[in-house]
């Protein structure tokens, strides 16, 4: 094998932040090359560097051994240089052919498309590199794992050599991870290169055949699978341990908190979003939700909030009836909330820290001083969650945008755990940290559990289900289709529950 990117001394500072800074990278042709870091470590700066989204202030990047500079992600794609990113970007609206051609359409002198030559091409991409795309179906027909790969043909149709893939594993059930890195395999088994963002060290030592990690902006180390482990990896990392399974031995109380008896929704074009859902949550007890995203997580969520009202069954908190109580009504009877996308759903983005304490909690104490917000409240209690859950900012006035992804998530978690809630739904709590701000969330969620807290836990993360949960129910087309025991189950059992298969 030979160097395809060779990345030297790369700095790049944004006003009062240096994101990267004396970066070095070697990446050789036909390798699966890793790439992991915390929160903050300048993963994402480096990629938008080599995929022309951003130019570096000082040092230089070479491809083949000759220096380029990126002006656009076109410049990018000329030199061979995909990206496939974390949150997919295709038109539900459209087949699979159009959403791959788009921006790059064959056309004729004319000006036609030439839609036959298109599918051709893309035929013969899915067959070579084993990816199973059919050109005509609507994207909107189509599973996580299937959009996942029109997003891959997409950037080999476009000429691509070189794949950045960020976290591509996310939303994936065990089914379609395996799926994946087969894939990927494929691709490299015809001297293309992958670089692989990842948070799943499992993963990454299982696929890579090199590790470089990241840390505080600049690259610490550079590792082959074979001479590193988990442990090992993680203190390159951000210096800590793994996080571990929790503390089982004190069993949950018999006493349900949260309670939903036969509840259905309709849509408002009278489709089905959930049907007949019956569960229960109980005092100390983390029930974890699994599911493949899009399948009523988000509508099960948006219910139980009072942000969706039931068609029939009934919604209880401690045996008291919300089903017709208005968001606010539910949070002010003690119900914490950590919504699956912090930035659009968590936080004021442009305010600063201590105003986004008061989000949501405007009417309860320490925020709420009779009718008047207590400012000064907030920002004593703002002091504490970046104390107690190491939210690493200069200052409270700072604004949340500011913060990496990891930190704003540690302030989220911190807000809605602050006066000890009787249940705490927390939706996709560690998507996206790192390793150290991970065990900090689960620890934090273990111990709420050990002092009582019901909790209520949809994650897209299998390790986290398993570590963290008492109990497993499985929602398939807005439907609880099975309740398992993490002890007793398999991730492969899961999956197929998820998939709905029957296990």
């Amino acid at each position: 094998m030979s160097t395809i990117i060779d990345v030297q001394g790369i700095e790049k500072k944004y006003p009062g932040v240096i994101a990267n800074y004396d970066v070095n990278l070697k990446i050789e042709s036909g390798e699966i090359h890793a790439i992991i870091g915390e929160n903050g470590a300048g993963k994402s700066t480096l990629m938008k560097i080599l995929y022309g989204l951003v130019a570096p202030d000082s040092g230089r990047v070479l491809i083949n051994g000759k220096k380029v500079s990126f002006k656009s992600p076109q410049d990018a794609m000329e030199l061979g240089v995909g990206m496939v990113h974390q949150h997919f970007m295709l038109a539900d609206n459209a087949t699979v052919l159009e959403n791959v051609i788009l921006g790059s359409e064959p056309t004729s002198t004319g000006g036609v498309i030439q839609f036959e030559a298109a599918r051709i091409k893309l035929l013969e991409i899915a067959e070579k590199y084993g990816l199973n795309v059919r050109p005509d179906q609507l994207v909107s027909e189509l599973g996580i794992g299937e959009r996942q790969r029109v997003e891959i043909a997409k950037v080999l149709y476009k000429g691509a050599k070189i794949l950045i893939l960020d976290e591509p594993t996310a939303v994936l059930v065990p089914q379609e991870v395996k799926a994946l890195f087969e894939n990927l395999k494929e691709l490299t088994s015809h001297g293309l290169t992958i670089i692989f963002i990842s948070h799943k060290l499992d993963e990454v030592l299982a696929m890579a055949n090199s590790i470089t990690v990241m840390r505080s902006g600049t690259t610490v180390a550079s590792v082959e699978p074979k001479n590193t482990n988990k442990g090992e990896l993680a203190k390159l990392m951000v210096g800590g341990e793994l996080p571990k399974r929790g503390d089982t031995s004190t069993k949950p109380s018999d006493e349900p908190v949260l309670s939903l008896s036969h509840v259905s929704c309709l849509a408002p074009d009278q489709r089905e979003i959930l049907s007949d859902v019956s569960l229960t949550v109980h005092k100390g007890e983390i029930l974890g939700i699994a599911g493949v995203a899009g399948n009523g997580q988000s509508e099960l969520i948006e219910t139980i909030m009072g942000l969706i009202k039931i068609d029939s069954g009934t919604i209880t908190i401690l045996n008291v009836d919300i089903s017709a109580l208005t968001s606010r009504e539910i949070r002010d009877s003690g119900v914490g909330y950590i919504p699956q996308d912090r930035q659009r759903d968590g936080l004021l983005m442009m305010a600063p820290l201590w105003e986004n304490r008061i989000l949501g909690h405007q009417s309860t104490p320490p925020i709420s001083n009779g009718f008047w917000v207590n400012k000064s409240a907030a920002k004593i209690d703002s002091e504490r969650i970046v104390k107690e859950l190491d939210v690493r900012t200069p200052s409270i006035n700072v604004m949340a945008a500011a913060l990496s992804g990891g930190n704003q998530q540690k302030f989220i978690v911190g807000r809605e755990m602050s006066g000890d809630p009787n249940l705490l739904i927390a939706s996709q709590p560690t998507r996206g940290v790192d390793v150290g701000a991970q065990s900090l969330i689960w620890n934090k969620l273990i111990e709420a559990r050990l002092s009582g807290m019901a909790i209520l836990l949809i994650s897209s993360d299998l390790d986290e289900l398993f570590n963290l949960s008492d109990r497993l129910a499985v929602i398939s087309k807005g439907k609880i289709v099975a309740v398992l025991d993490p002890e007793t189950t398999t991730p492969e059992q899961l999956g197929l529950a998820m998939t709905g298969e029957k296990i």
